[in-house]
C-alpha cells in the first residue's frame, strides 16, 4: 500500500481544532466557509444572478453549505463529483421559553434533538452555542465555551435500583440543566445574558437557535495516541474532510474532468426534511443554477446529473470490543484500518456494486485501505443522506465514512489515522 501524501496527522490535529471551534451547525459552516475563502472561493448569494466563470464558489444557508469549483474549460454538461455530509449532531436544544427552575435552582428548558445517548450528557460541564436572530433581520453567532450548565445525575443513595436495573432517564423530567441558584425565574434572563456575551444591545434578539455542548476539548487517547476522542465527530469529521479535499483539488495544478462539490446539510439527525436538509431543494438548486450559469439547457442538466456520483460520507460503527456479538460476524470494521463502505440491501444505505467500484478505485488511487460495514441481520440499520440524495436527484450515490465508537454520545471515539485516510480517498474521488 502506498503511503498517502496529501494529508498526515496534521490533518487530524486540524480536525480537532475544527471540532472545538464548531459547537453548532452554524459555527461549522462558518468555519468551513473561512477555509474555502482562504483557498480562493467566494460566497454567492442565492438572490443574485450567478455567472459561469471558472473558480470556487459557495452558498451558505443556515446550518448548511454547498461549495463547488468550476475548472477552466468546463462544459455546461460537465458532470459533478459530490461529497455529501451533515453538520448537525444529537444534543440538547434550548426551548422557546428557556427560563425555568425550582427548589432553589435556576435551569434552562431544553428539548432533545435527534437521538443522543442521554447518559453521556450527565454530570458534564456544558457550554451554550448557536445563533441569535436580531430585529434588523441579521443573525449573530454566539458561543459560551465555558462551564455554564450541568445536568446533575441523581445520587445512587436516592435510587438504589440503578445498580441492579440500570439507569432510566425521562427526557422531560431528568434532562433539564442547572445554571445557577435562585428562587426567582425571570423570563428573558438567558437571552439577556447571551446578548451581553455577544455584544448585542438588550432586547435586540427576537429569535434563537441554541444548543448545549461539552466544553471538554478533543484529545488524543491511549499509550501511542492512536485514538482521538471528541465531540460531534458524527458528522463534522466528514464535513472537515470534505472541506479539506475540496480545497486541495481546487488549489492543485491538475486538470479536473468533473466539477467537485461539497454539500454539507443540516437536520440529518431528525430526517433531513427542511430547507437546509438533504431532502430539501438546496443541492438540486445549486447544481441546476451552475449548469444554467454556464449557458446550459435542460438537456445539459440531465446529461450532467446522469454522469454525477455522490459519496455520502458519514460515520459508521467500528466493531465494539465489549459487544462484538452486536455486529455482523463476517464484517468487523476496525478503528485505524481506513474508511468504511456502508452496504444495506434494503437501501438504508445507497451503495450498490457499481458504487463500490467507484470508491474502490478512489481508495486504490490514494493508496488508502477500506473496509465494509453491514449490519447484523437481527439489528435495525440506521440510514444517511445517501438514499435521500440518490432518490431526490437521480444521482448515483455511495455511502462511506469512518468507523467510530460511542456514536451519538456527547463524546465519540475514532482511530487517529482514519480522518486523514478518509480525506485522501475523497481527494482521489474528486479528482476523478
Amino acid at each position: 500500500m502506498r503511503t498517502p501524501s496529501r494529508f498526515d496527522r496534521g490533518h487530524t490535529d486540524d480536525l480537532m481544532s475544527f471540532l472545538a471551534a464548531s459547537p453548532s451547525p452554524y459555527h461549522a459552516v462558518a468555519n468551513a466557509a473561512e477555509r474555502l475563502e482562504k483557498a480562493g472561493f467566494r460566497q454567492v448569494s442565492e438572490t443574485d444572478a450567478w455567472d459561469g466563470t471558472a473558480g470556487g464558489k459557495y452558498v451558505l444557508r443556515g446550518g448548511a453549505i454547498v461549495a463547488w469549483y468550476v475548472p477552466e474549460g468546463a462544459e455546461p454538461h460537465t458532470a459533478f463529483r459530490i461529497v455529501g455530509a451533515h453538520t448537525d449532531s444529537p444534543n440538547l436544544r434550548v426551548k422557546p421559553r428557556p427560563d425555568s427552575g425550582g427548589h432553589g435552582f435556576r435551569q434552562v428548558a431544553v428539548e432533545i434533538y435527534g437521538g443522543p445517548l442521554l447518559n453521556s450528557w450527565l454530570d458534564r460541564d456544558l457550554g451554550l452555542a448557536g445563533r441569535l436572530s436580531l430585529r434588523d433581520g441579521s443573525t449573530r453567532l454566539v458561543n459560551v465555551d465555558r462551564a455554564l450548565l450541568r445536568v446533575p445525575q441523581l445520587a445512587v443513595h436516592l435510587d438504589r435500583s440503578v445498580t441492579s436495573e440500570g439507569l432510566k432517564l425521562d427526557k422531560q423530567r431528568h434532562m433539564q440543566p442547572v445554571w445557577g441558584l435562585g428562587d426567582d425565574v425571570r423570563d428573558g434572563d438567558l437571552i439577556r445574558f447571551l446578548e451581553q456575551e455577544a455584544g448585542i444591545a438588550e432586547g435586540e434578539t427576537t429569535g434563537w437557535d441554541l444548543m448545549v455542548h461539552s466544553i471538554e476539548p478533543p484529545a488524543y487517547l491511549g499509550r501511542d495516541k492512536d485514538l482521538v476522542a471528541g465531540p460531534r465527530m458524527d458528522n463534522l469529521l466528514s464535513v472537515h474532510a470534505g472541506t479539506a479535499a475540496l480545497t486541495a483539488v481546487a488549489t492543485a495544478e491538475d486538470t479536473l474532468p468533473y466539477i467537485p462539490v461539497l454539500a454539507a446539510f443540516d437536520h440529518e439527525e431528525n430526517g433531513s426534511q427542511s430547507d437546509t436538509g438533504a431532502d430539501g431543494p438546496l443541492l438540486g438548486s445549486v447544481l441546476e443554477r451552475s449548469v444554467h450559469a454556464r449557458g446550459g439547457s435542460f438537456e445539459d442538466r440531465a446529461r450532467a446529473l446522469a454522469g454525477t456520483v455522490c459519496l455520502s460520507s458519514d460515520t459508521g460503527h467500528a466493531v465494539h470490543p465489549n459487544y462484538a456479538e452486536r455486529h455482523d460476524p463476517t464484517h468487523h470494521p476496525r478503528a485505524g484500518r481506513g474508511p468504511i463502505l456502508k452496504v444495506n440491501v434494503n437501501n438504508r444505505y445507497a451503495t450498490d456494486g457499481s458504487g463500490r467500484a467507484v470508491f474502490a478505485a478512489a481508495c486504490d488511487k490514494a493508496g488508502v485501505p477500506f473496509q465494509t460495514f453491514v449490519s447484523n441481520n437481527s439489528m435495525p440499520c440506521g440510514t444517511t443522506i445517501g438514499p435521500i440524495t440518490a432518490a431526490r436527484h437521480g444521482i448515483r450515490t455511495v455511502d462511506i465514512g469512518v468507523a467510530i465508537l460511542s456514536m451519538h454520545s456527547a463524546r465519540e471515539l475514532c482511530g487517529a489515522d482514519d480522518p486523514f485516510l478518509l480525506a485522501n480517498a475523497l481527494v482521489a474521488f474528486l479528482e476523478g
